[in-house]
């Protein structure tokens, strides 16, 4: 159910990415993110798909954003800092609801990472990149593509996401025998860098929920390896550098960490 509920969102994501649509989604935001993010107000229709659907969307949407000249390579590489984020389905879902069988875990989970991917696109606005020799200027070129091509595009993404989660979940399954010398939080951690889900299923198992709260919330944010590379696949076009990537990441997920204990104090 959850794999076909993705793949229906990625399909209508590529469709309003590809009209005009997302200049009216984005008009309503467009004066808090040029002020904010130093970015093209398009990029609230990025933060929003990545916010409502999860990993690697918000990746996917910058990069067909990019594609149709609607950001420039700059915009791409400031965006990618704050509209990288799981969705409410995963946070709230699955880690809250079902792994601590406590939906309001999931919620302040989803509350942090959220609050720290805002915060966390504030310190790359400034960042300037150079941008490739094939761009020319920006224009709203954007064309409506065929429905056969959108099919195919969303295919090809999500047997890419698939792809790499089932390689990571072998890489785990593989590194088993070693984590498993090592005190639980601190393997629960390592599998979370690698893969987030397997991640989240070993933290939500650790005796101290408000250390295990803490753990995702700070995996969940840095998405581990294979969201990475997902992200750096879907975003080839623009040539995002993985160490750039693996920063934003970090940063966001020390944010998010941060914000998650404020709200353990104040809730829990």
């Amino acid at each position: 159910m959850f794999y076909h509920v993705y793949c229906l969102l990625f399909f209508f994501t590529k469709i309003l990415s590809s009209f005009s649509l997302t200049e009216k989604i984005s008009r309503l935001f467009a004066k808090p993110v040029k002020k904010i993010y130093n970015t093209s107000p398009i990029a609230s229709f990025a933060f929003i798909s990545s916010v409502v659907s999860g990993y690697p969307l918000g990746a996917k949407v910058t990069a067909d954003l990019y594609e149709n000249k609607q950001i420039s390579r700059s915009d791409a590489f400031k965006m990618m800092s704050f509209c990288s984020t799981s969705g409410p389905m995963f946070i709230i879902g699955a880690v809250g609801a079902g792994m601590f069988s406590n939906a309001l875990i999931g919620y302040l989970i989803f509350s942090a990472h959220i609050i720290g991917a805002i915060l966390n696109g504030i310190i790359y606005r400034n960042i300037k990149i150079k941008e490739l020799s094939s761009t020319k200027k920006i224009e709203n070129t954007a064309k409506p593509s065929n429905l056969s091509s959108m099919v195919l595009d969303t295919s090809l993404s999500v047997i890419s996401v698939g792809t790499s989660i089932a390689i990571f979940f072998v890489v785990i399954a593989s590194l088993s025998p070693i984590l498993s010398f090592l005190p639980s939080n601190v393997s629960a951690f390592i599998a979370g860098l690698i893969e987030i889900t397997k991640g989240c299923l070993d933290i939500s198992a650790l005796p101290s929920i408000k250390q295990a709260i803490l753990l995702a919330s700070f995996v969940i944010s840095f998405g581990g390896i294979s969201t990475i590379f997902q992200s750096l696949a879907l975003t080839a076009t623009f040539k995002m550098p993985i160490k750039l990537m693996i920063l934003q990441k970090f940063t966001h997920a020390l944010i998010s960490t941060f914000i998650a204990f404020l709200l353990i104090v104040i809730f829990l």
